[in-house]
């Protein structure tokens, strides 16, 4: 049992550290407070080829695993910029995978060089205002008219709508009740987003603003058919197999999170001085801070363990979920503590903690809740019975 980082993956870490060193809090704050994109940030990134770090290298990439690109958004979260930055390249990093496994090779040919270098944008186009979480029931239709198929439906939580050329559309193309299992019927798309066909309309929404989550509306969407990723009607498969994948990049994230409240309320506690002493000095301060270091440590050995797994070609579903949920439990106690060892400090933005906060919250509900989590732990691990 090895618990220790390779070289390669130690220098990617240090390599990461240097580029986030000159995007400080300020600029992360200054992001979020103007709704504006962290333009300068992604093409940093995109210069030193960290974007395509997951992308095969006969695609253009660095043909790297999970581990590596948790290490990567674990960092760049860890270093203040938290969801702000990972948002950002989450997408771009690994959202492609479905075309990787199911693309055609001319489609891989197409897109994937472009994903790596840094000049093409995907968003993911999967949640509706009345699916949610039970991805089966969307109604989004795409329609066979000769060598298109026409799209129409609205979608919500599109990150980076924007800001993306194209969009991972997951449609219906056969009906729920007349296919054969409640998966079956869906087919994954890889559509152009800015079109006029396509209304695109920003979600005002508590934290993460630098990158918008929109609402998208597709009215007869024309998509050709070389653009479907996989088969017609295995769409729902072709999604799933990038999901344990995008757990545990999650759960990197929010460790990252976790890291950096951490980090501004342990040099708080050390510099704020109240009746004479540190504040830290106090076991009601200092307890909890412990307590937050432990957990945080806790969910990155289920992380490490849950991508060596995926890396491996093992199965991993338990592991990836397991990382999600003791990764954003960690991350919101951690953000949570940071606020209250500011005391009244810690509402103010100027010491970054309310952002942590206002972030770390989002990992208890997305991708997946931490309900949904409990659901397939229970299910799949206890064999207790299925309660949905």
């Amino acid at each position: 049992m090895d618990f220790a980082l390779t070289e390669e993956q130690d220098l990617i870490r240090d390599a990461i550290r240097r580029i986030c060193k000159d995007f400080p809090d300020e600029y992360w704050a200054k992001c979020d407070e103007e709704h504006q994109f962290p333009w300068d940030f992604y093409n940093a990134l995109a210069e030193g080829g960290w974007i395509g770090i997951a992308i095969p290298e006969e695609y253009g990439g660095s043909g790297k695993g999970i581990t590596e690109a948790s290490i990567i958004l674990e960092e760049i979260s860890a270093s203040g910029a938290a969801m702000n930055g990972a948002s950002g390249i989450h997408l771009s990093i690994f959202g492609m995978h479905p075309v990787v496994k199911h693309g055609s090779e001319a489609m891989k040919q197409k897109y994937l060089p472009r994903v790596a270098n840094g000049d093409l944008h995907v968003a993911f186009g999967v949640t509706e205002p009345n699916a949610g979480t039970d991805t089966t029931s969307i109604t989004t239709t795409a329609t066979r008219d000769g060598d298109y198929y026409i799209v129409k439906g609205r979608k919500v939580w599109t990150t980076k709508a924007l800001d993306s050329e194209r969009v991972l559309l997951l449609t219906r193309t056969q009906s729920k009740d007349k296919a054969q299992r409640r998966s079956e019927g869906m087919t994954l798309l890889l559509a152009e987003l800015q079109r006029p066909e396509v209304t695109i309309s920003p979600i005002p929404k508590v934290g993460r603003n630098a990158v918008a989550t929109c609402e998208v509306v597709y009215d007869d969407l024309p998509v050709h058919v070389t653009d479907r990723v996989g088969d017609e009607g295995k769409g729902f498969r072709h999604i799933l197999d990038g999901l344990n994948a995008e757990r545990v990049l999650v759960a990197a994230e929010a460790l990252g999170i976790g890291r950096a409240a951490l980090r501004r309320a342990v040099n708080y506690a050390k510099d704020r001085v109240v009746f004479g002493r540190p504040i830290g000095q106090n076991q009601g301060v200092s307890f909890p801070l412990g307590e937050a270091r432990m957990r945080l440590d806790s969910a990155e050995l289920m992380i490490r363990k849950a991508s060596w797994l995926i890396d491996q070609g093992q199965p991993c579903g338990a592991e990836a979920n397991m990382a999600k949920w003791l990764a954003a439990d960690a991350c919101f106690q951690t953000a949570d503590q940071a606020m209250q060892t500011h005391g009244g400090f810690g509402y103010a933005k100027e010491f970054h903690v309310e952002r942590y906060w206002r972030e770390a919250r989002l990992m208890r509900i997305a991708p997946i809740s931490q309900e949904m989590v409990l659901n397939y732990i229970t299910e799949h691990v206890l064999e207790l019975p299925r309660s949905y």
